[in-house]
């Protein structure tokens, strides 16, 4: 499950509770009705913090394209439970996307109506090249972006995790902050 949120300043404590009423109230109401006890869940919730601009887009077009990943749709269009369908503008109630944010978050003055078209192409692109695997940028990074907004996040990780920032592309971009492999031994 993928959730793309965004959040404010001291937001970090309140998210936390979130997504453990969350990942609670989801586990009952799965249980009660598989007839089941346990944990749904194998581990706790991984956060990637986002730049904004082209990082954003592509985070977008990687969770959309999780299901297809999975074998599970040819199309995202094909998935309920997706942002896809309200992005394109299909799904009429129960939207969850803010559609006046978005075009702000994504920069460089986009509407709305421009997103959906670069959005879509985007995603029958990835589908036509079969681009769709897993990317460990969005898997196991603490931040993706451009180069001074990975080290303002990796200068605000506390002192008790050892993190990285580095270059991931051939021409530096995208930037990841991650956790330091070495300081496990």
């Amino acid at each position: 499950m993928h959730l793309l949120l965004r959040v404010g300043e001291g937001w970090t404590e309140a998210l936390a509770r979130f997504m453990q009423a969350l990942e609670g109230e989801f586990v009952q109401y799965y249980n009660r009705r598989k007839k089941r006890s346990g944990a749904f869940w194998s581990d706790r919730y991984h956060t990637v913090m986002i730049d904004t601009g082209e990082y954003l887009w592509r985070c977008l077009r990687y969770i959309d394209l999780n299901m297809v990943r999975a074998g599970a749709v040819k199309h995202p269009g094909e998935w309920a439970w997706c942002g896809y369908r309200e992005l394109l503008g299909l799904r009429k109630r129960n939207r969850l996307i803010d559609q006046a944010e978005l075009p702000r978050t994504l920069g460089d003055g986009v509407s709305f109506d421009g997103f959906r078209s670069g959005y879509d192409e985007g995603i029958q692109e990835a589908i036509t090249r079969q681009d769709v695997k897993r990317e460990s940028l969005w898997t196991e990074s603490l931040a993706v972006g451009g180069r001074n907004f990975v080290e303002e996040v990796g200068g605000r990780i506390p002192n008790r995790m050892k993190v990285v920032v580095e270059s991931m592309g051939d021409e530096g971009e995208p930037w990841i902050v991650r956790e330091d492999q070495e300081a496990y031994g």
